[in-house]
């Protein structure tokens, strides 16, 4: 079977509420499909000239293939076409079945939350395009590309250049099963509304599979406070609110707030606890499921994660192995 590799661009990430509370930046689309492109011709170097994309209402994927090369073959997957997470998860299930080597991913935290949800352990090159992300890293598409196609011929292992990371199991009385790929937050509110989150006033329990302190959004909170890296086998729980000590934390880009904690500990890996509602559960800091009063929700941290692939890992032993080297009667040929 030939290596693949599958690329997924969300149109609708880097343009939440946050442009308009904060001074988050905005990744429209002309600019994704531009990374797109230049992710493609990064894999191609490296050798892959098969891909599958997830179709889009605004094309991005299927723009960025115009004129790469007719040796280059690509093809959309089925799609539920709703214009919702859920495409993003049933395309991460048809990957996962398509036998699909390595997968480049542009959006935020939530993005890969949702292709998680349908391919929960897949091998992820995670472009940041969206807004306080942790999981997904700001990385030169072309290079990006370039790694994707390196795990994917298989001259790069993906166990020699990746993790398997951290995530929060959520498990919920009555419901289907969820989880979140860095905090699961329990909110004083009752309804959705703007799903994204940029009020701590209303923040309760917060759940992290990683607290990073260079992080901006709900991350920072708890990295402020107990610093906790993906490396580290715990988790973190931040209680909020109450009269103790508050902290200082960018909760979106440029804007700081004052945060009161009354509880920080570390959660060994496989520890439960428990979020008992009414209330308003965000993962990956988007409102996402309501908790009815007494409705239980049960969170836990484990190593089970998408394997994370380093892309500066990647080109580093790439390089040591002289796998971009070639003869100079090669390297003129055409010329």
């Amino acid at each position: 079977m030939r290596p693949t590799v599958g690329i997924l661009a969300n149109p609708a990430s880097g343009k939440d509420i946050r442009r308009l509370v904060a001074s988050a930046s905005v990744f429209d689309n002309r600019e994704k499909l531009s990374i797109v492109r230049r992710a493609i011709l990064g894999a191609v170097a490296a050798g892959i000239d098969d891909f599958v994309y997830m179709p889009d209402g605004h094309g991005i994927v299927a723009s960025a293939f115009a004129d790469i090369g007719e040796d280059v073959r690509f093809a959309a997957l089925d799609s539920p076409a709703t214009h919702s997470a859920l495409d993003t998860t049933r395309v991460a299930e048809r990957m996962r079945e398509h036998g699909v080597a390595c997968v480049l991913t542009l959006g935020g935290d939530g993005t890969n939350r949702a292709f998680a949800l349908g391919w929960r352990d897949a091998p992820l090159v995670a472009v940041s395009t969206g807004t306080n992300n942790v999981f997904p890293k700001m990385v030169e598409g072309t290079i990006a590309g370039a790694a994707a196609g390196l795990v994917a011929s298989g001259q790069v292992a993906l166990h020699e250049a990746s993790r398997q990371v951290k995530v929060v199991h959520v498990q919920i009385d009555g419901e289907k099963d969820d989880l979140a790929l860095i905090d699961a937050v329990l909110l004083d509110e009752a309804f959705v509304g703007a799903r994204a989150i940029w009020n701590p006033a209303r923040l309760r329990t917060i759940v992290l599979a990683r607290a990073e302190p260079s992080a901006v959004g709900i991350s920072a909170i708890g990295g402020l406070l107990h610093p906790v890296p993906d490396t580290a086998d715990v988790g973190l729980l931040v209680e909020a609110g109450g009269a103790g000590d508050a902290v200082i934390a960018p909760i979106a880009p440029g804007l700081y707030s004052s945060v009161p904690v009354r509880e920080v500990r570390e959660l060994a890996l496989g520890e439960v606890v428990e979020f008992v509602g009414p209330g308003m559960l965000a993962l990956d800091g988007e409102r996402e499921r309501r908790l009815r009063p007494g409705m239980v929700a049960r969170l836990a941290v484990r190593r089970d994660g998408p394997r994370a692939v380093d892309v500066p890992l990647v080109m580093r032993l790439a390089a040591c192995r002289g796998l971009f080297r070639v003869a100079q009667s090669e390297a003129t040929d055409g010329d």
